[in-house]
């Protein structure tokens, strides 16, 4: 029964959502996606409650290129680009900010998480012109399956599968399969499993380390 309700919670969502996204789309054809999608997105995020949970669901099934069907993205949470990737059973706390990322199976992340492009999204060599008119790199970024990252950490770089990255860490380098990483910027302090390829899908030990449970 409650797989039914949820489905059901599901149908309905999607046809709140779409007046929303034909709209998107409309003005997209004028302003492009990528000027439209943000607003959009910071729209969604204030709908509170569980209601908002199925209507931002709704919303990025649509306008994304992926959004699993079981994710939850908490209250407050945006988007800044259209091309982010959200897999199944991934779980978005409330309040995080995410760009262009790919967010695999199963991430759990919590509150006030930020997911940027990198850490020179702007040139600073020249000072004859102001910095936001020097050109940067933006790498997308990738959280890997099954990998879990605290509370008011700092994305700028891929991090594995299996990993666990500490509240109010700061990754400023990319992280491997089945790391534990802590710290400002962040560094391994173990990994889950002394052989990665056959290690088992373990806990992660006590860390400094918190995320709102699953809804």
């Amino acid at each position: 029964m409650k797989r039914v309700l949820k489905m059901l919670a599901d149908g309905v969502g999607v046809l709140l959502a779409l007046p929303a996204y034909l709209l998107y789309r409309l003005g997209a054809l004028g302003l492009g996606r990528e000027k439209l999608f943000p607003g959009w997105s910071q729209a969604f995020s204030l709908v509170p409650g569980l209601s908002g949970v199925y209507l931002r669901r709704a919303f990025y099934r649509l306008a994304l290129p992926r959004c699993g069907r079981d994710s939850h993205l908490g209250f407050g949470t945006v988007f800044s680009h259209f091309t982010a990737e959200v897999g199944r059973d991934v779980y978005v706390g409330p309040f995080c900010c995410l760009g262009d990322v790919t967010l695999e199976d199963d991430v759990l992340l919590g509150s006030h998480v930020s997911v940027m492009n990198g850490n020179a999204q702007h040139g600073t060599a020249r000072l004859d012109i102001p910095i936001r008119e020097q050109p940067g790199d933006w790498p997308r970024v990738t959280i890997g399956r099954d990998t879990w990252i605290g509370d008011r950490a700092l994305v700028l770089a891929d991090v594995g599968a299996h990993c666990v990255v500490g509240a109010g860490a700061v990754v400023t380098k990319p992280l491997p399969d089945y790391a534990v990483a802590i710290g400002v910027p962040a560094r391994i302090v173990r990994f889950r499993a002394a052989t990665p390829a056959s290690a088992p899908l373990s806990a992660a030990p006590p860390l400094p380390v918190a995320v709102e449970e699953m809804g």
